[in-house]
C-alpha cells in the first residue's frame, strides 16, 4: 500500500469542497484509510489602489482581496485506487498536487 498526499488549492471553496468529497467518496467506496481533508490556512492576498488614477480630488482607495483556500488529503491505497483518483474531472480552478511515498 503506498501514501498519497494531494494538496489541493483553490479559489473557489465550494469547488475544492466538492473534490475533497469526490475523493472521499472512492476512498469509502474502495475501503481504505484516509485522513483529511485537513484545512490549511486561507492566504489572503491583499491589494489597495487610488480610484482616480491621475491624482485628482480626495484620497480614496479601492481595497481588493484574493483568498486562496487549501487542502491535504492523506490517502493509503493502492495503484487502483490512486487511479480512480487521478481520473476525477477537477474544475479549472482547482490546483492540484499529489506526492506518492
Amino acid at each position: 500500500m503506498n501514501t498519497a498526499r494531494i494538496k489541493l488549492e483553490s479559489q473557489d471553496c465550494k469547488a475544492l469542497d466538492e473534490v475533497c468529497q469526490q475523493i472521499r467518496g472512492i476512498a469509502t467506496k474502495a475501503g481504505v484509510s484516509m485522513r483529511g481533508p485537513i484545512p490549511f490556512p486561507t492566504k489572503k492576498l491583499r491589494i489597495s489602489t487610488r480610484r482616480t488614477p491621475c491624482g485628482d480630488g480626495s484620497d480614496t482607495y479601492e481595497k481588493w482581496e484574493l483568498r486562496i483556500h487549501k487542502r491535504l488529503i492523506e490517502v493509503k491505497a493502492d495503484d487502483r485506487v490512486l487511479r480512480e483518483i487521478m481520473r476525477i474531472k477537477m474544475p479549472a480552478s482547482v490546483n492540484v498536487e499529489m506526492i506518492l511515498g
